[in-house]
């Protein structure tokens, strides 16, 4: 722990700083790749209490927010330690501006708190000027670009403590499907950061679309590419960008705090979003199908419900076509193998190669083997063994969990 404006730095050869944007896991991430940079550390700063940590942070806030505390809290901070031979302070500034939104006062992005306020905390006169004279040029900015005004806190460095162990490096002991995402979108006048454009709404279906907000070097948004992304069937358009802002005229309902964060719009406005990624393929799939499904097939898609016999969709569709996951678009059975049951229910003798998944079911007093979408994980029904040749099976699936779609009529 340092107290009272002690000078941190340990290593005649290097320098540091004590930044404050938001959420310390995902500062610690993006300051670390910035070239130069030796060491970053989690920690906690500029508030009265000079014992305080993660818990004695958090329960504050709350007396604060409650009115039962006069006492000021410590903000989550990082100590970016460099090599000046390397990297200067004005470049590390930039990158701090840059990279979370300093606009946004006790907050960032989801995170609400005096504790995660915006703050650049000095401990020379130097580093103060340099402080000041970014700000002045980042504001311009801003406001050329019609942000709001900067709320970070410039202060003397005081009562700095180094975060539990568990939080260093916490993204990467603990990946939990997202990066930190980077800031306002503005670059900062002269800095070589590549700006990404903006999607134009003219592009975009209005009516219903999803938005991939990605970053760079995020390993999350390159496996949600992998995994969902680049086989992307579903009826909804989709697509990805590396500009944190809405298109213009859309409307967000709260700031972006992370990537990949996925975005539905209707009509030009969230209506709602999935943020973190790890390779869960069905939960991405349940949060769109929530979306996208009437009631009665959520129950039967996500409860293992089962419609009516004689009520379903489909049950007397013959034409030549594939009958599809409703969410994700995957073909899952072939007209041409449907067959009439009798049963009430739409039956086909075999799907298509790796299209549905087995499991076993021993609900209701009885043992049967239950049908999933392979690319949805949804319920679809159960397969029996009285169905017809060449396979002898039944699969007996639920209409409403069925979308049909016809051949292409040739020319």
């Amino acid at each position: 722990m340092t107290n009272n404006n002690e000078v941190i730095n340990t290593n005649l050869d290097s320098k540091s700083i004590v930044l404050g944007m938001g959420c310390f896991w995902g500062a610690e991430k993006r300051l670390s790749e910035v070239p130069g940079v030796i060491d970053v550390e989690s920690g906690y700063s500029n508030g009265d209490d000079v014992n305080a940590g993660y818990k004695e942070v958090l329960g504050l806030e709350q007396l604060i927010k409650m009115g039962l505390s006069q006492k000021r809290n410590h903000a989550e901070v990082i100590k970016v330690t460099y090599n000046p031979s390397m990297i200067d302070l004005k470049t590390i500034l930039i990158k701090f501006w840059e990279n979370h939104n300093p606009t946004q006062g006790d907050r960032q992005g989801n995170d609400v708190g005096s504790n995660y306020r915006s703050a650049i905390y000095y401990q020379t006169d130097e580093e103060k000027a340099i402080a000041e004279e970014t700000k002045t040029v980042f504001q311009e900015a801003l406001t050329k670009a019609g942000k709001q005004a900067i709320t970070t806190e410039i202060a003397p460095l005081s009562n700095y403590i180094t975060a539990e162990e568990y939080h260093q490096d916490y993204l990467e002991k603990n990946p939990n499907g997202y990066c930190g995402l980077g800031g306002t979108g503005v670059a900062y006048p002269g800095s070589e950061t590549k700006q990404h454009p903006r999607l134009e709404a003219s592009a975009l279906n209005k009516e219903k679309q999803l938005i991939v907000f990605e970053a760079e070097e995020c390993p999350y948004c390159v496996k949600f590419k992998q995994d969902v992304l680049n086989t992307w069937t579903a009826e909804t358009p989709i697509v990805a960008t590396l500009n944190p802002q809405q298109p213009e005229g859309w409307k967000l309902e709260k700031a972006l705090f992370a990537t990949p964060t996925i975005v539905l719009f209707e009509n030009g406005k969230e209506v709602s979003r999935y943020t973190g990624y790890n390779g869960d393929k069905a939960r991405f799939w349940k949060w769109l199908g929530f979306r996208l499904l009437t009631p009665e097939q959520r129950r039967i898609a996500f409860e293992e419900g089962t419609e009516a016999p004689f009520t379903g969709s489909h049950l007397d569709e013959t034409r030549p076509g594939y009958f599809v996951d409703p969410i994700t678009g995957a073909k899952l059975f072939r007209s041409d193998t449907k067959f009439k049951s009798g049963t009430g229910w739409p039956s086909f003798f075999s799907p298509l190669e790796s299209a549905i998944t087995e499991h076993t079911d021993n609900s209701l007093g009885m043992s049967r083997v239950e049908v999933r979408s392979a690319s949805s994980g949804i319920h679809l029904g159960h397969v029996f063994n009285d169905g017809p040749a060449p396979t002898y099976k039944r699969y007996c699936i639920n209409g409403n969990v069925l979308k049909f779609v016809p051949d292409k009529e040739k020319e």
